[in-house]
């Protein structure tokens, strides 16, 4: 989207919120500078990153077999899928038109592939070797349909029943974090026992300790789980557990343990790599990689239109088809 106007479910900001106004006195590196290091040694990652990519996370079928391709090959690949997602086209009738539901304006995906250290990706997969999620295992699959079968059954009773996004708790913006249509801006903030993960989406902020502290019991659970930091030399390392079975990122259950990994390769581009551990639900560990690059733009306020008025209306119009039945 044009980021000076509303887009999408985004709204912006009147005014900043308290940890995006403490991040203003923070270091911000020079673009032509070296990478540039906190008074305790560590690079210094803080700056707001764009980790938005029209590279798919998994590899499309026309790829197969093909984890790279030229620059060539990626701009035209640019071209394509920028004009396919191009929402104000008019062809394919009524219907498909209807289905696009905004027109281009509201949208932000990017416009490039992914490229780490000069070389373009057909996947933001990187392990396994085919680019693809790892089939779920027999018991995530009867997870994935009971869950289905709940919906169709109960679709509305309460809120509980939508969808986490619908309810503003859960969108791209992780853990882990995905590219998606819009608001696709993190910023990372470092002190001396914490540092901050700040998502434009669903504005959730990750305030992680780097203090060596374990993580609580596994009776603690929590909708972005629960995540500690070390560093592991010039690699941020963040490892996150105790989430909740509601969160099930990519059919994943409450036993997930996500590994994310932030590396600055340069003054303008921060490495942001995860990796998928849960034998209950995949049938192997999987890991992806998405460059981000570093923007002088600042985050917006995410207000969401579903929870905060929507809702009302997604529930009233249930109770008016219970009354049809």
């Amino acid at each position: 989207m044009n980021r000076q106007r509303i887009g999408g479910t985004a709204l912006a900001a009147l005014s900043l919120s308290v940890v995006l106004a403490a991040s203003q006195a923070a270091p911000q590196p020079s673009r032509s500078a070296a990478v540039a290091r906190t008074p305790d040694g560590h690079p210094d990652l803080q700056a707001i990153w764009n980790f938005s990519s029209l590279t798919p996370l998994e590899r499309p079928a026309e790829f197969a077999g093909k984890p790279t391709m030229t620059l060539a090959e990626a701009a035209q690949y640019e071209k394509t899928v920028t004009a396919r997602n191009n929402a104000d086209r008019r062809d394919g009738g009524v219907a498909a038109d209807l289905a696009r539901a905004y027109n281009d304006a509201w949208y932000d995906r990017g416009t490039h592939v992914a490229i780490i250290n000069g070389v373009a990706h057909t996947s933001l997969i990187a392990d396994p070797p085919d680019g693809r999620v790892p089939p779920l295992t027999p018991d995530a699959q009867r997870r994935q349909e009971q869950r289905a079968q709940l919906r169709r059954e109960h679709p509305s009773d309460g809120p509980e029943d939508r969808s986490l996004a619908e309810r503003c708790l859960g969108f791209n913006a992780g853990p882990p974090m995905l590219p998606g249509p819009y608001n696709n801006y993190m910023q990372l903030l470092q002190f001396k026992d914490y540092v901050v993960v700040f998502n434009e989406m669903i504005h959730d902020a990750r305030v992680v300790p780097t203090d060596g502290r374990p993580h609580p019991p596994a009776s603690v659970r929590k909708y972005l789980g629960d995540s500690v930091g070390r560093w592991d030399g010039n690699t941020l390392v963040v490892d996150t557990t105790n989430f909740t079975d509601k969160t099930n990122f990519r059919g994943a259950s409450d036993r997930l343990h996500l590994v994310e990994r932030f590396t600055r390769l340069d003054s303008d581009t921060l490495l942001y790599e995860f990796t998928v551990d849960d034998p209950s639900s995949f049938t192997k560990p999987w890991k992806a990689a998405i460059p981000m690059k570093r923007t002088d733009e600042q985050l917006y306020e995410y207000a969401c239109h579903e929870g905060n008025e929507a809702m009302v209306g997604i529930l009233g119009g249930a109770r008016h088809e219970d009354k049809q039945r």
